[in-house]
């Protein structure tokens, strides 16, 4: 799932940022420079909505960035991070009784396997 919320960054004095989010009081990050702090930005998002999730959380509502309050000197961007629910489920598959005996002497897993295949299947 995608979310979109507004970050605010402040310029830090060793030339780095701060960034917070309005909407997800506790929810912070810092980068060395403006394109690290994106990154960190996305990330810190993308970790926190998903906690909420996996603890079945209420995802508060994002502020539309007209309406974000702005300390002077900062500025606000949108920030988007997808989240995608990484919990292992289970799958009964079949294969050869060939390929399952070359897999274990190959010291292969077929769970990693399988995750590879779909992976590129589907990008």
């Amino acid at each position: 799932m995608e979310y979109v919320y507004p970050a605010i960054f402040h310029g830090n004095q060793d030339e780095g940022y701060t960034i917070t989010y309005p909407d997800l009081p506790g929810c912070t990050s810092e980068g060395k420079t403006l394109g690290h702090a994106m990154y960190m930005a996305q990330s810190a998002l993308s970790h926190w909505i998903g906690y909420l999730a996996d603890q079945k959380l209420e995802i508060p509502k994002a502020t539309p960035i007209e309406e974000v309050k702005i300390p002077e000197g900062d500025f606000v961007n949108l920030i988007c991070a997808e989240v995608r629910n990484a919990r292992a489920v289970k799958r009964t598959v079949s294969i050869p009784k060939w390929m399952d005996d070359m897999a274990v002497q190959s010291d292969l897993s077929l769970s990693r396997v399988l995750q590879d295949a779909l992976s590129e299947k589907l990008e």
